[in-house]
């Protein structure tokens, strides 16, 4: 028997919440808004923004309006690089990730093997924490938005994936010191797509899969393409380490800002719905209990332009059973 999809969410960036949103949350059905500031290099200064952006009427406004109607509210978001900061690179150097060529650079990640730079993020997440309001227990605090990790020589015998398992075992150990019933989520995504081998998940440490190299124009489980498999062959590896309870998707059908090359000019969000549906009825079957999208650069001014997005529609694909 297929599992029941517990949460159905939608990833929206901080500069477009506000009524708009609202509305078309609470007309959707979707039970679960998270708030995504921007990632790349620039992770550090949007996710600072967001942070003041929490503590105004606006906001606040709007996560009790889709708190009202039963939606939770949670925050998703790449943090390493806020959670230890770029600038102490000239005093602690070892905190931070060696490349290639064995040179320590600031640049992403960090060093997963040194105990002072574990301990420092983990007191930072907890101070994080406590700077997010209305969350739910779940927490989001992933590494940097890159393919760059340590290649010191006590990192060197550890894949990606361990790493960032290191990280975030500290993570939630941080986060533990001021909400005991804090979990995080292991984003699964780009080199951190396999399964740890060398580190295991601490209790409360769930799944979050985020096939980012996909072809979107394909179902996810296509066994003509190559790069649908290339993500797919992890998810059972996965399931097996972090076990398929909590375990959620975090998909691009509705991130209109990957198909506008995460630039402007906006265009028109065209919502694949066959790949929607043969998507979801995989993930199910794979025993997934929350899919979510990322639906960034649908606000208002897009709505301006090209009407509503179809909101309403994917969540009526997400409920069907």
């Amino acid at each position: 028997m297929k599992p029941m999809i517990s949460k159905r969410g939608i990833l929206i960036h901080p500069e477009e919440v506000g009524d708009y949103w609202a509305e078309i949350l609470v007309e959707s059905d979707l039970n679960l808004v998270a708030i995504h500031p921007k990632g790349g290099a620039a992770a550090s200064d949007t996710l600072s923004d967001m942070l003041e952006f929490v503590k105004t009427d606006a906001f606040l406004s709007f996560a009790e309006k889709v708190r009202g109607k039963g939606i939770a509210l949670e925050y998703e978001f790449h943090a390493l690089s806020w959670l230890l900061d770029r600038n102490l690179y000239d005093t602690r150097k070892d905190w931070f990730r060696m490349n290639e060529e064995g040179e320590r650079v600031n640049d992403y990640n960090m060093c997963p093997s040194n105990p002072d730079a574990l301990e420092y993020i983990a007191e930072r997440s907890a101070l994080l924490a406590q700077k997010l309001p209305y969350n739910t227990d779940r927490y989001f605090f992933w590494v940097d938005d890159a393919k760059a990790f340590c290649h010191c020589s006590q990192c060197k015998g550890l894949t990606p994936s361990d790493q960032a398992m290191i990280i975030y075992n500290h993570i939630l150990s941080g986060i533990k010191t001021v909400n005991k019933d804090a979990t995080q989520s292991y984003l699964a995504y780009l080199d951190a797509i396999a399964p740890p081998v060398n580190v295991h998940p601490e209790e409360g440490i769930f799944l979050e899969y985020a096939p980012f190299l996909r072809d979107s124009s394909l179902p996810i489980n296509d066994p003509n393409c190559k790069e649908n498999q290339d993500q797919v062959r992890h998810i059972d590896g996965l399931i097996q380490v972090f076990g398929a309870k909590n375990s959620q998707v975090l998909e691009y059908w509705m991130d209109n800002s990957r198909f506008c090359g995460w630039k402007l000019p906006y265009k028109k969000l065209k919502l694949d719905e066959e790949v929607l549906r043969k998507d979801v009825q995989y993930y199910r079957t794979k025993g997934f209990e929350s899919l979510t999208s990322f639906g960034c650069f649908l606000g208002e001014d897009y709505a301006r332009e090209f009407g509503v997005p179809p909101v309403k529609r994917y969540s009526e694909i997400l409920w069907t059973r």
